[in-house]
């Protein structure tokens, strides 16, 4: 099979410029295909990225392999819970099982009593890098997404009491409602936005990701140190202030001031 070497948007079509002579993944035209049916139905053009990458963008929800969840990155977060501010990035993983997009219910998980919001910053990466240099690491990026990264608390103290990973707490099926894609070019300065997040009307929630300890730019290079970073890779970008609890019945609007906002409703699972 030839490899696909580059990527040509148009408003109605996507085309493959073919270089003939090696062998392509078969994800990327796998990636392709998806994208271009999506496209073609909404008659909306994309920005693709050329060379080896596989498509960044819109379809991040179905096509991401992996969701790469940044612990304790707002000092105020960390002190709230009892939490020391980390020296280095807290990682940790969230399954593309856990997505959810606007219209389905947030589900409490079995056995949970205490099930948290944290609205955050997601990062959308665009082409396949590891070991990526600070310097670099923007150009990976593809955009931006408005994420909730809900905790089950009751699950996560007893797995820190234990020593234990944190997977039952963070990786339960609904714990990451996503809004939809949003393009790099309409976020100028990724460290400059106001989060937000309302529960029945009711503000709970109000940062700045300028009070991030750690920058995007750090965060890409550093978790690429580890893991290879892919494209519709997501990262959330950590936590403010004001977390807390919410019940069967409850609706959480969140949004990125002037950008984007959404509303899920809180259910038993």
């Amino acid at each position: 099979m030839p490899k696909i070497n580059r990527y040509i948007p148009s408003s109605k079509t996507l085309l493959a410029v073919i270089k003939k002579g090696k062998q392509a993944d078969f994800k990327i035209w796998l990636d392709f295909f998806l994208t271009r049916l999506y496209f073609a139905s909404t008659n909306t053009a994309i920005d693709i990225m050329s060379g080896n990458t596989a498509i960044a963008g819109a379809r991040f929800f179905d096509l991401g392999r992996k969701i790469v969840a940044v612990g304790r990155n707002y000092r105020e977060h960390a002190a709230e819970l009892g939490n020391q501010v980390p020296e280095k990035p807290l990682l940790f993983i969230k399954p593309p099982s856990s997505y959810i997009r606007e219209g389905t219910p947030i589900k409490i998980p079995k056995g949970c009593s205490s099930l948290h919001h944290e609205v955050e910053l997601g990062v959308v990466i665009g082409q396949r890098g590891s070991d990526i240099p600070e310097d670099q690491a923007m150009n990976y990026v593809s955009g931006y997404v408005l994420a909730l990264d809900m905790t089950a608390r009751d699950f996560q103290s007893v797995a820190k009491a234990k020593g234990h990973p944190w997977t039952m707490a963070k990786g339960f099926d609904t714990s990451c409602p996503v809004s939809d894609f949003i393009p790099k070019d309409k976020i100028l300065d990724p460290h400059n936005l106001e989060l937000w997040l309302d529960v029945n009307g009711v503000s709970k929630q109000r940062g700045t990701t300028q009070d991030m300890i750690f920058t995007l730019p750090y965060l890409i290079s550093y978790i690429s140190e580890y893991f290879t970073l892919e494209a519709n890779d997501v990262i959330l970008t950590g936590t403010p202030a004001g977390v807390g609890p919410v019940v069967s019945g409850d609706v959480i609007k969140a949004g990125i001031r002037d950008i984007v906002e959404y509303s899920f409703r809180v259910e038993q699972k």
